[in-house]
């Protein structure tokens, strides 16, 4: 009798093992065809509506392509580097990410997860300003022929984590009865989300100064890569130096050991800075608002300035100006980020832009408007703004609303200027026809001849010679001389 009930176990069990393979691998089999089908029909872009280079077939034969054509210089190190990003593209290419349901049941019964051991391991691409990280993965992700691939700024794809997040917890009903200690935790169905959006994840510009951020990203990649998740990623700090110095390191740690062990880590610090090469020249410093991707150019260029900072934490700073204090809200080491609105329409001296001068070597000042005798008081001060730094050889990068030459102009003057300069020629018993009365302070024909100046500084502050003059290292030694 005791064989025959263990003649039966064996056969019960003989029989789960052969349905639940056979589940696998129907469901992996359909799951493969329809994400297959996806890759195949979710990028309508066809390789010549994508720029010449990709009619190539892959990453190695279009940077050998941008070679032949003169766009780049041979690099021996950049083409090993190359080499590794066509290894991963040549894995991409047979790999597909187990489904939920597979997850499940290889959780379940211990099988039927030999796709997860087999996802290829991304890689994580740091070196200094210029050595073309970024311009390496593009070429990479333009290629690589997976429809759910994402390409996005590291600290873009933070925010909208942290937007989930927020919505997630929304929309869960509040939990009144005070017995239940347990919380909801949000993270792993945010990260289902993003893995479902897409399983190859490329990263520019990696990297964590935000304690909210270090705080979740070793569960959140922990859940992303545990669901098959690819990672590509440029930085300009190894892994080991992420989030250095900040507070709750030690939080954030097991995330660097979870990061180095999926994706292979490759320095691109060749000595060679190909951006800073041509950064001033070619008009790199200077974009106009009416560009579309003017905002996410001057974000390139900044996160391209602080790698060159010792430390890379960005945060607010505060000058005390004669007793004054003036907040400066983005500063990192001696660069900082600052509006038209922020230094030249609020109440701002030369004093001012003396202090900020002595501070930082570089400022990154947005959306700059045409200006017009309407604008006369903020005119004098962007015009005393560009006089302070040109002559303490601040580097200045703009967004400005045109090009130089034509950003001031006479225009007409405002009723409420027209009252104000009405108001003062009758305190000081001047008569309106008068020719005092068509002295400049009335006419601003010194804020246009003055703005002549002007012109001619900004077109030299966007110059190699002139950003050779200031020693970006220290931002006290105003000049090389």
């Amino acid at each position: 009798m005791k064989s025959v009930k263990t003649t039966l176990s064996v056969q019960r069990r003989s029989f789960i093992v052969n349905f639940v393979n056979g589940f696998v691998k129907q469901y992996s089999t359909g799951t493969t065809t329809i994400q297959r089908d996806v890759k195949q029909t979710s990028d309508p872009r066809t390789p010549s509506s994508l720029g010449p280079e990709m009619d190539s077939d892959s990453p190695m034969a279009a940077y050998k392509k941008r070679i032949a054509l003169g766009q780049l210089q041979p690099d021996d190190y950049q083409m090993t580097v190359v080499d590794q990003l066509q290894n991963l593209y040549n894995k991409l290419d047979s790999y597909e990410p187990p489904s939920g349901a597979v997850n499940w049941i290889s959780k379940t019964f211990g099988f039927g997860g030999k796709n997860a051991d087999e996802k290829p391991k991304g890689l994580y691409l740091h070196g200094h300003v210029g050595t073309g990280k970024t311009m390496l993965m593009d070429m990479f992700y333009q290629h690589c022929k997976v429809g759910r691939k994402q390409r996005v700024h590291f600290h873009k794809f933070m925010l909208d984590v942290h937007k989930r997040v927020h919505n997630l917890k929304q929309s869960v009903p509040r939990q009144y009865n005070v017995r239940k200690t347990q919380s909801f935790d949000p993270i792993p169905p945010v990260a289902k989300e993003i893995s479902d959006e897409a399983w190859l994840l490329c990263f520019d510009e990696f990297q964590v100064t935000d304690i909210a951020d270090a705080v979740i990203l070793k569960k959140l990649f922990t859940e992303l890569f545990k669901s098959g998740v690819v990672v590509v990623a440029t930085s300009n700090r190894p892994p080991d130096d992420l989030y250095k110095n900040g507070l709750q390191r030690g939080n954030f740690v097991p995330f660097i050991g979870e990061l180095k062990k999926n994706c292979d880590v490759i320095s691109l610090n060749t000595g060679v800075d190909y951006r800073m090469n041509t950064l001033p020249a070619e008009g790199k410093v200077y974009f106009l608002t009416g560009d579309r991707q003017t905002e996410e150019r001057i974000d390139e260029v900044f996160q391209a300035l602080i790698a060159e900072q010792e430390e890379q934490v960005i945060g607010s700073r505060v000058l005390d100006v004669l007793g004054r204090k003036l907040l400066l809200p983005e500063t990192c080491g001696g660069i900082l980020k600052t509006d038209f609105d922020s230094m030249c329409k609020q109440a701002r001296g030369a004093i001012d832009y003396l202090e900020i001068s002595k501070e930082f070597h570089t400022v990154i000042l947005q959306d700059i408007p045409k200006m017009t005798l309407f604008n006369k008081t903020e005119a004098r001060r962007f015009i005393t703004l560009i006089d302070t730094f040109y002559d303490n050889k601040v580097r200045l990068v703009c967004s400005a609303a045109a090009k130089p030459r034509d950003l001031f102009g006479a225009g007409n003057i405002s009723q409420r200027e027209y009252d104000n300069n009405r108001n003062l020629m009758d305190d000081l018993g001047i008569q309106e026809k008068s020719d005092v009365a068509r002295s400049s302070i009335f006419t601003g024909e010194e804020e246009l001849f003055a703005f002549e100046r002007t012109v001619s500084r900004l077109t030299e502050m966007q110059t190699e010679e002139y950003w050779n003059l200031r020693d970006s290292t220290d931002p006290t030694n105003q000049s090389k001389s």
